[in-house]
């Protein structure tokens, strides 16, 4: 890469690195995996930014990039081998002042299937329409729309039954 092509690479990035990491953060629920899941971006997108700095819409594109790698680690040998027989339960981030219902919601969404997780956060933490996260996720409209539907019950039923459990 030339100097003021990787120059641009590098302020892009530095510009983007915190809502990158806040994206990563909400599909995932942990600090750690959320920044694996940044660097993956971001080394993808090194790869790609000559070609890429010319679109019209580069966060967009970074965005969707950044979901997808999300939806892809599944398939990675790493994410088949089990230390244990279930998966462990990830430990709720206390946040000063959050209540007991703000934790079972953030509980109950890593919970819910990863692409279900990704249309939820999506739509409605970074308050997306439905045609951009169709893009994002390369479905129609229609298949995010029931995504969010079977999520929200889901996140719904879980949360119910986290509270119950509290009280």
């Amino acid at each position: 890469m030339r100097g003021q092509v990787r120059d641009e690479y590098v302020e892009y990035v530095t510009g983007r690195i915190a809502p990158l990491r806040r994206l990563a953060f909400l599909l995932c629920g942990d600090e750690h995996h959320a920044d694996d899941i940044v660097q993956l971006t971001i080394e993808k997108l090194y790869r790609r930014w000559a070609r890429v700095s010319g679109m019209e819409h580069v966060d967009q594109y970074v965005r969707q990039m950044l979901v997808r790698t999300f939806l892809d680690e599944r398939r990675r040998p790493w994410a088949r081998v089990r230390l244990f027989d279930r998966a462990p339960e990830p430990a709720p981030v206390p946040v000063d002042g959050e209540s007991e219902t703000a934790l079972a919601v953030r509980a109950a969404l890593a919970r819910v299937p990863k692409r279900q997780q990704a249309v939820l956060v999506l739509r409605y933490l970074c308050d997306l329409p439905v045609d951009e996260v169709a893009t994002i996720l390369n479905c129609s409209p229609g298949t995010v729309k029931s995504q969010c539907s079977r999520g929200l019950a889901a996140m719904r039923r879980l949360v119910g039954d986290d509270l119950q459990r509290t009280v």
